[in-house]
C-alpha cells in the first residue's frame, strides 16, 4: 500500500490510516448493497417526511462529518426536488434558536464516525426541544454509538449502520467521510446511475494502485503549508482535504481552503515560496473556467510556490507544476468524481506525515486533540 509493505505501515503506526484509505473502494460497493437491501424501509420513512409541508433537510455534524454535508450539499440541491442545508452540531448546539426553526418540519441527518461525540447527542437533544415536528436519520459507521441507540428507540428516526470497517481506528476520518458521503448521496439522490457508481468504485481501485507514484514528486517539495481551492461541492471538500492534512501532520503543515473565485480577495496573502496550491476542477464547463483562470494566475505568480490540479480536463496542463489526473472520460455525478478527488488528498496527507516524523494512527499521543473529542461542557437549553 502507497508503496510500503504492511509491516513497514505498522512499524510507522500508520497500517490503521492507510489501510483504512486503501479499503475505500471496497466498502463503497459494501455501502450500495446496504442501501438496495433497506430500500423499502428508508423509502417508507423518507416518504412520510418529505411529503410534510415545507420541510427542511439539515446535514450536520462536527469537523469531517460536517464537512461531509458541505462536500454533498451543493450536489443535492442541483439533483433534487428538496433543498438541502449544511449546518455544523457546533453551531446548533451554541445557538439552536438561530439555527432551526421551530414552526418547519425538519429532517436533521446527522453524520457520525462513533455517534458518541458530545455535540452530536447534544444535537439531537437540542432539536428536539426547539423544533415543533423533528426527524432524525442517522448516518453513522458505530452500531453500537450513542447516535445509533437513539435512533433505535425513537419511531421518528432511522439509523443506516454503515460497513464496521469504516469506523476508521486510525485517528484520521478517511473511510467514514467518503462512506457517509455516498451513503446521503444515494438515499436522497434516487435516479443516480448505478453504471457510473461502479465505474468510480473500478477507477478508485485502479488509482490507488500507484497513487503514491503521481504524489511522492509533490510530497518531495520542500513546503510547510497547503492551500485547497474548488468551487460549489468542492468547495466543500477542499475543507476537509486541509482538515486532513492539519491533522495527519499534527500542523506541522498548515491546511487551508477557500473557493476558486473567493482566493484573490486577502486569502491569497497565504502563499510563500513553501507552498502547494492545489485545484479541484469543477464539473462542469462554465464553472471550470474560474478555476483554470486561478491555475494560470497561480502558476505565473512570482516565487517558488507550486501549483497543482487535480481532475479529468487535461488543458490545464500548460499552467500547472503537477497535474493529478482522475483516469475517467466523464462523470456527471459530482459526489462520485469528488470521492475520487479526496483519494487524492488522503494520500497525500498521509505521505506528508511520514515525512514529517509523525505516526498517522495517532499523530497526537500527547492526547491534545482526540479520535472522539473530549472536554466538551454541554450546557442545558431551555
Amino acid at each position: 500500500m502507497f508503496g510500503l509493505s504492511k509491516d513497514e505501515w505498522k512499524n510507522l503506526d500508520g497500517l490503521y490510516t492507510a489501510s483504512e484509505i486503501y479499503q475505500q473502494p471496497k466498502l463503497w460497493s459494501e455501502v450500495s448493497k446496504i442501501l438496495e437491501d433497506r430500500k423499502e424501509e428508508i423509502k417508507s420513512f423518507l416518504d412520510n417526511v418529505l411529503s410534510k409541508e415545507n420541510v427542511q433537510i439539515i446535514f450536520t455534524g462536527a469537523g469531517t462529518s460536517a464537512y461531509t454535508g458541505d462536500f454533498i450539499t451543493p450536489y443535492l440541491n442541483k439533483k433534487v426536488a428538496h433543498k438541502f442545508k449544511s449546518i455544523a452540531t457546533t453551531d446548533i448546539v451554541s445557538n439552536p434558536e438561530i439555527y432551526l426553526d421551530k414552526e418547519s418540519p425538519i429532517l436533521l441527518v446527522s453524520f457520525a464516525r462513533s455517534g458518541n461525540s458530545p455535540e452530536s447527542v447534544a444535537t439531537l437533544n437540542v432539536a428536539n426541544k426547539v423544533v415543533k415536528e423533528i426527524y432524525h436519520l442517522v448516518i453513522t459507521c458505530n452500531k453500537n454509538g450513542k447516535l445509533a441507540e437513539y435512533a433505535g428507540n425513537d419511531e421518528n428516526a432511522l439509523a443506516i449502520i454503515l460497513p464496521e470497517e469504516s469506523n476508521d481506528k486510525g485517528f484520521a476520518m478517511t473511510s467514514s467521510f467518503s462512506c457517509m458521503a455516498l451513503t446521503a448521496t444515494l438515499i436522497f439522490d434516487s435516479n443516480y446511475s448505478k453504471e457510473e457508481l461502479e465505474l468510480t468504485v473500478e477507477t478508485a481501485s485502479n488509482m490507488l494502485g500507484n497513487i503514491e507514484e503521481k504524489l511522492n514528486p509533490i510530497v518531495d517539495f520542500d513546503f510547510n503549508r497547503i492551500v485547497y481551492l474548488g468551487s460549489g461541492s468542492y468547495h466543500g471538500l477542499s475543507k476537509e482535504a486541509s482538515l486532513k492534512l492539519l491533522e495527519l501532520t499534527r500542523g506541522k503543515v498548515v491546511g487551508y481552503y477557500e473557493s476558486s473565485l473567493g482566493f484573490r480577495h486577502g486569502p491569497k496573502s497565504i502563499v510563500d515560496d513553501k507552498t502547494v496550491v492545489l485545484v479541484f476542477q469543477s464539473n462542469n464547463d462554465y464553472s471550470l473556467d474560474y478555476d483554470k483562470d486561478i491555475l494560470r494566475e497561480m502558476y505565473y505568480d512570482n516565487g517558488n510556490h507550486k501549483v497543482v490540479s487535480i481532475g479529468i480536463n487535461k488543458d490545464v496542463k500548460d499552467y500547472t507544476h503537477f497535474y493529478l489526473d482522475i483516469p475517467v472520460e466523464k462523470l456527471k455525478n459530482d459526489v462520485f468524481l469528488g470521492l475520487l478527488y479526496v483519494l487524492y488528498a488522503q494520500a497525500f496527507s498521509l505521505l506528508a506525515s511520514v515525512k514529517n516524523g509523525i505516526n498517522p494512527d495517532n499523530p497526537n499521543p500527547s492526547g491534545a486533540v482526540n479520535r472522539v473529542v473530549k472536554g466538551v461542557i454541554i450546557h442545558e437549553f431551555n
